[in-house]
């Protein structure tokens, strides 16, 4: 999976994402559910689980940079 072909997925949140801590996020990609090692595309947003979020950034191979998707 190529980084333009994750960015702008959406995921739920799995562990709490946020300043100081790794979070996971759980996305539906390649045909399943994959869960990815979460940090919040700024710094300082708290995202907590449940949330559905958008990947903004991707690092190969398990890490993804995460906002809210719906303003939360």
């Amino acid at each position: 999976m190529d980084d333009a072909s994750m960015v702008g997925l959406l995921g739920r949140v799995t562990g709490t994402v946020g300043p100081g801590l790794v979070g996971e996020v759980i996305v539906r990609v390649r045909g399943g559910a994959e869960h990815f090692l979460a940090y919040p595309a700024s710094g300082a947003d708290r995202i907590e689980r449940g949330t559905v979020v958008t990947v903004v950034e991707y690092l190969p191979p398990r890490t993804v940079y995460v906002s809210a998707a719906y303003g939360g």
